[in-house]
């Protein structure tokens, strides 16, 4: 790769700020540089691949320090991960063979109602918390759906571990704690049928930036209340959930 510094400063600022998100409301970062990879012209898949390549780093500094913050639930941990990269590994397949864009505008929209169901909870009727009872199909669909839309584990599995009335800094720590071993999953299986083509400037800068963010995200996660990471985690699936679906149908 032979590019300047001056080239990848947009993408750290981007990599930057869609960690920052990430680390304190679970979701975001994969939505947010598959955006920008695939609006810059590049291949669904190879957005996909290079965002999940970043994502190997960006996922395992977010953990570490979503550790130490004390802000993961082990017994969730557990029952997420596995069905999670169950999941990630069928996504990743798909796409390197067929196009599973299809169905995106419809999880998109289901995306969205969630968001807004998150917003009314977050500004005053937030639910009463308790231990969640469907975990393991959701992370088998929030890993698909991540491999497969280059995006997407943290909106389908933090919104729906939120509605079923979780704790939010538990559920934020515990999916980006997960998500580490299911972007390294994603990633091998990635290589494996594309090779290391999607790993260009781009993705350095992504790199970059998420790294420096991931620490500052948990340390958010663990000090907003509540009912404020549910509202602030309501308007980031709404609007990018929204975006996604008006993209998609353009």
């Amino acid at each position: 790769m032979d590019f300047a510094f001056a080239d990848l400063l947009p993408f750290i600022a981007i990599g930057f700020a869609a960690q920052l998100i990430d680390g304190a409301l679970g979701m975001a970062f994969g939505v947010i540089s598959s955006t920008l990879l695939i609006s810059m012209g590049v291949q669904p898949k190879a957005a996909s691949a290079g965002v999940h390549l970043v994502e190997c780093f960006t996922t395992g500094v977010s953990g570490v320090s979503h550790a130490l913050h004390r802000n993961i639930d082990l017994r969730l941990f557990a029952r997420l991960v596995i069905p999670g990269v169950i999941g990630g590994v069928l996504g990743a397949y798909v796409l390197t063979q067929i196009s599973a864009e299809t169905a995106r505008p419809l999880v998109l929209a289901y995306l969205s109602l969630i968001g807004l169901y998150l917003i009314w909870r977050g500004t005053g009727h937030p639910p009463r918390e308790r231990d969640p009872r469907v975990i393991a199909p959701i992370g088998l669909v929030g890993g698909f759906l991540d491999a497969a839309g280059g995006g997407g584990w943290g909106a389908i599995v933090t919104s729906n571990l939120l509605i079923q009335g979780a704790t939010p800094r538990k559920v934020i720590g515990t999916v980006s704690a997960a998500e580490f071993f299911l972007t390294v999953t994603i990633s091998a299986t990635f290589i494996a049928a594309l090779g290391w083509e999607a790993f260009t400037h781009v993705t350095v800068g992504l790199l970059i930036g998420g790294v420096v963010a991931a620490p500052l995200g948990a340390f958010m996660a663990k000090r907003l209340r509540s009912n404020h990471l549910l509202l602030l985690v309501g308007i980031v699936l709404t609007a990018t959930s929204a975006y996604g679906v008006f993209r998609a149908l353009e």
